[in-house]
């Protein structure tokens, strides 16, 4: 295997360069030798980053020298990248989140949890040699992530197994479609999709519970609807993401994006950018409107303008 070695001198004047390359090599997963030596695996964008690191300091008045390393002989250089510690305390974590999942306020829990996912993501990332402290964690993760879920809405739908069949919208024209009421992200965007692309005329029943959709509606988001959640071999597919490919629209690119951001609102997964920022408008929508007709009137035209902003955008090679 071939390594990466940083050596460093710093000028001890200049603090805020100080601060910056420590902070960086920290981040960046990189383990200390000795005082200002430094060492990485080779691989990625490490050379990289450790290569940003020493023209920083360069520029800094500093002296920087990046070796390569080739072989280690008998000498255990993986073993100090363990993370299993690291690990350890994040797994304590979500043990205390998981303590707290009958008492906490949902929206709490789910934030919780969110930030639990971003520093697993960044451990993962820095887990050069991953084992079995890495595999256990994301089975902590997935636990907690389906507590929160039944804490939140304990009538969110667990996830159809098998493949997702293809379907044709002409045979779906103006129907009665069912979902439960109060609104979150899958099923309003389940909703704005099916007006917007299936079934134009399509008219909406707001159920308090799913055992009163009645057996001529088409139920969507709960478990025995005839879309809901689904179990495919490639992961878990929340429902918007269901009716996408269902109904053939997998290769639009603006609704693959609108997609993901669905899809890590309601069951977390990689991140999206925009996430954050239509939650919170979510948020402040549902405090402003109580009618779940309203809320999708309105909140359609965020999706809307969602879909014109990803058409737009020129896609990569």
């Amino acid at each position: 295997m071939e390594w990466n070695l940083l050596v460093l001198t710093l000028p001890t004047e200049n603090t805020a360069a100080r601060m910056r390359s420590w902070r960086a090599l920290k981040a960046s997963g990189a383990t200390v030798l000795r005082d200002g030596v430094y060492l990485m695996p080779d691989g990625g964008k490490r050379k990289e980053t450790l290569q940003a690191v020493a023209h920083d300091v360069e520029d800094s008045g500093g002296t920087a020298y990046l070796l390569e390393v080739a072989g280690t002989g008998h000498y255990p250089l993986a073993s100090l990248f363990d993370r299993s510690e690291d690990y350890r305390r994040l797994a304590d974590e979500i043990g205390a989140c998981v303590a707290g999942i009958e008492t906490g306020a949902p929206q709490e829990l789910a934030r919780q949890a969110r930030k639990l996912h971003k520093t697993f993501e960044h451990l993962s990332e820095i887990d050069f040699f991953p084992g079995e402290a890495r595999c256990q964690v994301q089975a902590l993760l997935l636990d907690l992530d389906r507590s929160v879920q039944a804490r939140i809405s304990p009538d969110e739908p667990t996830g159809q197994a098998g493949a997702v069949l293809r379907r044709s919208p002409n045979e779906y024209q103006l129907r009665l479609w069912a979902t439960r009421k109060d609104l979150w992200v899958d099923r309003l965007a389940s909703a704005w999709l099916i007006r917007r692309f299936i079934d134009p005329a399509a008219r909406f029943l707001w159920l308090d519970s799913p055992a009163d959709c009645p057996p001529d509606v088409l139920g969507f988001d709960f478990d025995g609807a005839r879309f809901s959640h689904t179990v495919t071999e490639e992961g878990l597919m929340v429902t918007f993401e269901t009716l996408v490919f269902s109904f053939g629209m997998g290769r639009d690119a603006a609704l693959r994006r609108i997609a993901r951001i669905v899809h890590y609102l309601d069951a977390g997964g990689l991140p999206a950018p925009e996430a954050a920022g239509l939650e919170g408008l979510l948020r402040g929508m549902k405090s402003r409107l109580d009618n779940d007709d309203a809320l999708l009137l309105e909140f359609g035209r965020v999706f809307d303008d969602l879909y014109c902003a990803f058409g737009q955008e020129k896609v990569g090679p």
